[in-house]
């Protein structure tokens, strides 16, 4: 493989990499150009694992060793090696986890094909902190919940910080953005979902009586903290559910009340 030493921040053979730290241009950017960023040597092999394809590496020559393999692997995908503070001056940010990449984006998949045989769907409302994001895909892929759906606004499941938090679990659970929101979930319910908001309202049940009619097909919709969920999403969900809490505290971060739920609300044989 031949590995490509930077001289130059302006190099533009690595403008794939300039100005990571900026979230509004690379959430307007990285879509457009059908590319993500996958950070850290454990999240790039778990985004090959999945079948994704690189585009290019980016990492300091310390890190050579430790993606030997993987390089044998591309022989025709460059490597681009460059010194620490070369590195940060491109991105924005100090790289201490090895390697990234630039990843080829995967092409959607078809909402009737991701819902096919689906039990647990989790649907996220507006939620564009990209942590939050990344933390809800690591619990939905831990504990069964066979696909995600987001709305127009959400922020971006591929997004570099997003991959990071979940640890590469992105790649391991199906997702697509909707189109139209919330008329979007009447495709649920077609499909024969019981669609139901975690939100606390004056009818909402507990997570444990709707967890104990284990429904055949629930989609779960989460909605983003702060403003809450949007009064057209409630009048579109057939019902709320509530996590029955201690006195004295409002409310969980929407990335804990996600496990919560979805160990609550697998589904049963």
């Amino acid at each position: 493989m031949t590995f490509h030493y930077l001289g130059s921040a302006a190099d533009p053979r690595v403008a794939d990499y300039t100005q990571l730290t900026d979230v509004h241009l690379r959430k307007l950017r990285e879509p457009a150009e059908g590319m993500y960023i996958a950070e850290s040597s454990r999240v790039l092999r778990r985004a090959l694992a999945a079948g994704h394809r690189p585009r290019s590496f980016f990492l300091a020559e310390k890190w050579l060793p430790d993606l030997e393999d993987i390089f044998e692997q591309y022989p025709d995908v460059p490597a681009y090696i460059g010194s620490a503070g070369l590195l940060e001056e491109i991105t924005g940010f100090h790289l201490h986890r090895g390697a990234m990449a630039a990843m080829h984006r995967p092409a959607p998949v078809p909402l009737p094909e991701l819902l096919a045989g689906a039990r647990r769907v989790a649907v996220l409302e507006d939620i564009v902190d990209h942590t939050n994001v990344g933390a809800i895909f690591r619990s939905a892929a831990a504990l069964d919940v066979d696909a995600v759906l987001v709305s127009p606004r959400c922020g971006d499941p591929l997004y570099r910080r997003s991959v990071r938090v979940s640890m590469g679990t992105v790649f391991q659970v199906p997702w697509a953005r909707l189109d139209s929101w919330p008329q979007d979930l009447t495709l649920l319910k077609e499909q024969g979902f019981t669609v139901a908001a975690m939100e606390l309202t004056d009818d909402a049940v507990d997570l444990d009586e709707l967890a104990a009619s284990n429904p055949q097909r629930l989609a779960l919709v989460l909605g983003t903290e702060g403003a809450g969920m949007s009064a057209e999403t409630l009048a579109a969900v057939e019902l709320a559910v509530k996590i029955p809490m201690r006195a004295g505290v409002d409310s969980l971060n929407v990335a804990a009340a996600s496990a919560v739920a979805f160990w609550e609300l697998r589904p049963r044989a």
